[in-house]
């Protein structure tokens, strides 16, 4: 554990992954303003991926290569934090594994994975923020997504903070646990699996009866809301972050600005 001078602000690296920077980028802000809430400075330094989709296609060489630059760029930070289970779970699991014949790349690899944690488990955990400042009116499931879930232990830290958010209701759903299909590369190389794992899911999700679904990586909530669409499903999907941090101005995932705005006019 990272030892932190309390006499001021715990500086954070912000890992905001390459999903969320092409696809969601209101999860990026909404993780960075949980983050000052809870009392720390945080910088978004140069980065790109973090090397999983090679990783998992068995590219060694090409991971190495992304492993060192995020290594080399995250350095000096007392944290490093990732609004995504499974980029934190890339750098602190997989990377010290990535470099262990390397007694150069070795040690830097360790020290940044022992100062990297997924947002609510950094909140919680590191910083024991048990309440956040965020309202939101209706009931939500929530999906775990595996490598958060697996790797890191990320089940209760997400639903301890949105047991203060006021106006929300938990329910959850059967088989919470169980993977959504998504596996990065995977529902590439093996699409019909994937269908048939990310159809239980969404059906899993139906059955609960909530009208907003949650979870804490957007490739997993990409999956599922596709699915959910071409279901004619009207759930909508979130990151927990954007109702972590007040911020659903922006439409559901999935959902065009202009979709939402004729919504409101319809309601009214």
């Amino acid at each position: 554990m990272v030892k932190q001078d309390r006499a001021r602000k715990p500086r954070i690296g912000l890992f905001v992954t390459c999903v969320v920077d092409l696809m969601r980028p209101s999860v990026g802000f909404a993780a960075v303003k949980l983050l000052e809430n809870a009392g720390c400075t945080v910088e978004v330094p140069e980065q790109t991926c973090c090397g999983q989709p090679t990783y998992n296609s068995g590219d060694r060489a090409t991971t190495r290569s992304i492993a060192e630059r995020t290594i080399t760029e995250f350095r000096g930070y007392d944290y490093v934090v990732a609004p995504s289970g499974s980029c934190a779970a890339m750098i602190k699991a997989h990377y010290p594994e990535l470099f262990a014949d390397d007694p150069n790349w070795l040690p830097r690899a360790n020290e940044l994975a022992a100062r990297t944690f997924e947002l609510t488990s950094f909140l919680v955990d590191v910083l024991g923020v048990t309440r956040v400042d965020a309202t939101f009116d209706g009931a939500v499931t929530y999906h775990d997504s595996c490598s958060g879930l697996r790797e890191l232990g990320v089940r209760s830290q997400p639903r301890k903070l949105l047991a203060s958010v006021e106006g929300l209701t938990l329910v959850e759903m059967e088989e919470s646990d169980v993977c959504c299909g998504f596996g990065g590369t995977f529902a590439v190389k093996y699409s019909e699996i994937s269908g048939a794992i990310v159809e239980a899911k969404a059906k899993h999700v139906v059955a609960a009866g909530a009208p907003t679904l949650l979870a804490g990586d957007l490739g997993c909530l990409l999956n599922m809301a596709g699915k959910l669409s071409r279901d004619g499903e009207p759930v909508r999907v979130r990151h927990v972050a954007e109702i972590l941090a007040g911020m659903t101005d922006d439409p559901p995932i999935g959902v065009a600005k202009e979709a939402q705005r004729t919504g409101k006019e319809a309601a009214r």
